[in-house]
C-alpha cells in the first residue's frame, strides 16, 4: 500500500512539475511574441494612440487659430 501511495505521489509531483514547465513556456512564448510585434510595429513607423491624439489636438488648435485670424482679417478688410 505504501508503494502505491509513493507512485501516486511521484505522478502527482511529475504533473505539478509539467504544469510549471508549461506555464513557463507559455509566458516565454508570450514575451517573445510581444517583443517581435513591438519590433515589427517600430519598423513600420506607426504612431501610438497618445502621439496621434496629441497631433490631432495640435491640428484642431491650429485650425481654430486660423479661423480666428481669418475673422480678424475679414473685419479689417471690411473697415478699410
Amino acid at each position: 500500500m505504501q508503494t502505491r501511495n509513493k507512485i501516486l505521489d511521484d505522478i502527482s509531483q511529475l504533473m505539478t512539475n509539467a504544469m510549471g514547465v508549461a506555464q513557463g513556456a507559455r509566458e516565454e512564448a508570450e514575451t517573445a511574441m510581444k517583443s517581435m510585434l513591438d519590433r515589427w510595429l517600430a519598423d513600420r513607423d506607426f504612431v501610438t494612440r497618445e502621439e496621434f491624439d496629441a497631433v490631432r489636438a495640435m491640428a484642431q488648435k491650429a485650425r481654430e487659430e486660423n479661423e480666428a485670424l481669418k475673422a480678424r482679417l475679414d473685419a479689417l478688410d471690411a473697415k478699410g
